[in-house]
């Protein structure tokens, strides 16, 4: 499973790609708006920085406005994905953009059936959210799950990405269930890294081998 980074925040993705651990990166308009800055200036230094897939959502609501948008956010970059909502607006619009060669990623998916049309339509991606299903009550990564075991009896070479990870249990359970991506704020990844008793480790080992130099 391929790990992407979820922010428009470029210090982030520049810190996290030195690890070498992200594959892509996943933005949104809210995201855009907490970063500040010209959005085509956060999506080039951000397609320099990642080889991988970067994902740019559109603004318009009805199809040609989508379309027209999508084509001007593939100009920015050659690895730049046009990301859509799962509406029939959406739909068409993938269907469009996918025809002249152009990789959508489809959002905001909550249900099988939505991820279904979307890989008709066209969509390279499409991404179920977790976190916002389970806010509800309802079980994120079965979603996840249930769209992975479509895709894979019908064939379907859409990847399943999973989207609105809280926390490193989700990331391990989407692994764990077979999506292609997890895409996740830079907290969750820095959490995945993390673990008390690796802490309490290397403080001992410092400290025995402190100790050990004083001996010398």
């Amino acid at each position: 499973m391929r790990l992407f980074l979820d922010t428009a925040d470029v210090s982030e993705v520049r810190e996290a790609v030195a690890w070498g651990v992200v594959d892509g990166v996943t933005t949104n308009p809210t995201l855009m708006a907490r970063a500040g800055g010209d959005p085509e200036a956060i999506l080039r230094e951000l397609a320099s920085l990642v080889a991988g897939p970067i994902s740019a959502e559109v603004i318009a609501t009805d199809a040609d406005g989508m379309v027209e948008e999508g084509r001007r956010l593939a100009a920015i970059a050659d690895n730049i994905v046009v990301k859509v909502p799962i509406t029939p607006a959406g739909l068409e619009a993938t269907h469009r953009l996918a025809r002249e060669g152009i990789k959508v990623n489809v959002t905001l998916v909550f249900q099988p059936g939505q991820a279904l049309l979307a890989a008709r339509a066209g969509a390279a991606f499409v991404s179920p959210f977790v976190g916002r299903l389970d806010d509800i009550g309802e079980d994120g990564i079965s979603l996840v799950a249930d769209v992975v075991e479509i895709f894979r009896a019908q064939g379907i070479t859409t990847q399943v990405l999973a989207a609105s990870i809280r926390h490193p249990q989700h990331v391990i359970e989407a692994a764990r269930v077979g999506a292609d991506i997890a895409t996740m704020p830079f907290k969750v990844l820095k959490q995945l890294v993390q673990h008390p008793l690796t802490d309490a480790g290397l403080e001992r080992f410092l400290k025995d081998w402190q100790a050990a130099r004083g001996r010398v």
